[in-house]
């Protein structure tokens, strides 16, 4: 069974497949599809609980599954019955508790990431950086901050999660990586404010964090 932070439309949720349903209920997933259609509730629920989605097969095919929230999981689920069935139900619950404690705290580091982000684009803003970059200091940083962190510069972590362009990237990061983030925009920004220029604070902020790997 596996419970996921998902983004559903525009948000991000904690949510469950129809496949991983019926794997773990053991019901053929054509079954737990037809107990979705077949639930009778509203529109308005469905479409705010049930998202359509595809996965491929073995034979490479796109073929149908659904998304679902917590809510529309214990729909779906109320009529399944047995013992195996009220175990598996509560082990869900609980995938749903720490998955949901998880999206809360990075939803908290996301709300704090604002600020550093606006601090550090000032600093840019106010220094000579940004019209020496013609007005693309603070992406080269961006750049600089997840190469030294992740090893991959913004495309290439894009590419990794398989997102566009315009999804943002800070979605796809763990609370931990967002803070390991935003320590690092606080140290880049404390920099620029002193005067730093970009190549010493590109050697810099590399040894610093290869002296953190090295303690670690």
């Amino acid at each position: 069974m596996l419970v996921e932070i998902m983004k559903i439309g525009k948000e991000e949720r904690v949510a469950v497949t129809s496949l991983d349903v019926a794997e773990t209920f053991e019901k053929e997933h054509r079954r737990v599809l037809q107990d979705i259609r077949e639930l009778g509730c509203s529109e308005e629920f469905r479409l705010h609980h049930f998202v359509q989605s595809f996965y491929e097969n073995t034979q490479g095919k796109k073929q149908p599954l659904e998304v679902m929230d917590r809510d529309g999981f214990t729909l779906l689920v109320m009529g399944y019955t047995g013992e195996l069935a009220m175990r598996f139900k509560e082990a869900y619950i609980k995938q749903f508790n720490a998955m949901e404690s998880a999206l809360q705290g990075k939803l908290i580091e996301r709300q704090k990431g604002i600020a550093v982000r606006q601090a550090l684009t000032k600093a840019l803003q106010q220094s000579t950086e940004d019209a020496r970059m013609h007005g693309h200091a603070y992406s080269t940083y961006t750049n600089c901050i997840y190469k030294v962190l992740f090893g991959m510069n913004a495309n290439q972590l894009r590419e990794k999660f398989g997102i566009r362009k315009r999804d943002n990237l800070r979605d796809c990061f763990t609370k931990e990586e967002l803070r390991a983030v935003q320590s690092m925009e606080c140290l880049v920004s404390g920099l620029v404010d002193c005067g730093w220029e970009y190549e010493q604070v590109k050697t810099f902020i590399q040894q610093n964090n290869a002296q953190k790997q090295l303690a670690a």
